[in-house]
């Protein structure tokens, strides 16, 4: 049953919402005897059962040398979802020149051509979501991307996921099933907490809520957290949509235009430049999830 929201019409609309998975075709440790193709498997047969619609998946292709179970892993979810440029290298804009970052996302391409991807891979996504610590190197890229007929997976929604995979893989290796239990009670907390952040967020910025892009990546937790994180969406009111349909939103057209170190979300971007003060919040449990099962 979805909690429903009330639409600018008065009828009632669940807010839509796209899940975008990064750092294909790993991310994190895996746990001993665990294969990336195994948990690819395992999340694409989550989402053809819960009828999730089209999750693109963010590929950087340095991460297939020398990676069989990787390969595998990537022709698993090409086979079944889409795909999209995440750079070759994973290369952080605000610690390379724009051309160099411009010739990683190029470098990446062939991989992408290869996969001969259903549906359009011309989607980038920043890693660490770094779109230029300077107002030129934004600029820059914006207008490469816009030359090349790329469009900008833009982030809305992110409690970095990816903090619990590696720790997933560390506490199942030692089988330590108190703390994989506070894994999961942290992750979906955190989750919680930082979906209605980002509603919040778009309602101090816009005047009211927008459609959403979820960021996740694809690692150990993934297919073992994934029904709990669907079901925490359904119960946030979020209806789930394509990249495409979430990304029609007139709030996504617009640009901060600014440089800035280490941003976040396109939301973060934004209330950065506007000077806009954050809800009272929780934070991430960054040094907890660090220490568990070390």
């Amino acid at each position: 049953m979805f909690v429903f929201v009330t639409g600018i019409s008065g009828l009632c609309v669940a807010q839509k919402l796209a899940i975008t998975m990064d750092d294909l075709p790993a991310n994190g440790m895996l746990p001993p005897g665990v294969t990336r193709a195994e948990t690819t498997k395992n999340v694409l047969q989550i989402l053809k059962k819960r009828h999730v619609p089209a999750v693109y998946g963010f590929l950087n292709a340095k991460k297939l040398e020398g990676n069989a179970d990787g390969a595998e892993a990537l022709k698993l979810w090409a086979a079944a979802e889409p795909v999209g440029n995440h750079t070759y290298s994973h290369m952080d804009l605000e610690t390379n020149p724009a051309e160099a970052f411009e010739r990683d996302i190029e470098e990446n391409e062939p991989a992408l051509e290869l996969l001969e991807a259903r549906d359009n891979w011309h989607w980038l996504r920043y890693p660490y979501l770094h779109e230029g610590d300077t107002v030129e190197k934004r600029r820059a890229v914006r207008a490469y991307l816009k030359a090349h007929g790329y469009r900008i997976a833009q982030v809305s929604l992110d409690w970095e996921d990816y903090l619990w995979n590696t720790a997933y893989a560390r506490c199942a290796a030692k089988n330590d099933t108190k703390a994989i239990a506070w894994l999961r009670s942290s992750y979906l907390s955190t989750a919680s907490e930082f979906l209605d952040l980002g509603r919040e967020q778009a309602k101090l910025i816009y005047g009211h809520d927008i459609n959403h892009v979820l960021l996740m990546h694809l690692g150990a937790f993934s297919s073992t957290i994934l029904p709990e994180a669907l079901d925490l969406l359904k119960k946030k009111g979020f209806k789930l949509v394509t990249l495409e349909e979430a990304e029609s939103d007139a709030a996504y057209e617009g640009d901060p235009d600014v440089g800035l170190h280490d941003a976040g979300t396109f939301l973060d971007q934004w209330m950065q430049a506007k000077q806009i003060k954050y809800p009272e919040h929780a934070e991430k449990p960054y040094k907890e999830v660090e220490a568990v099962c070390q």
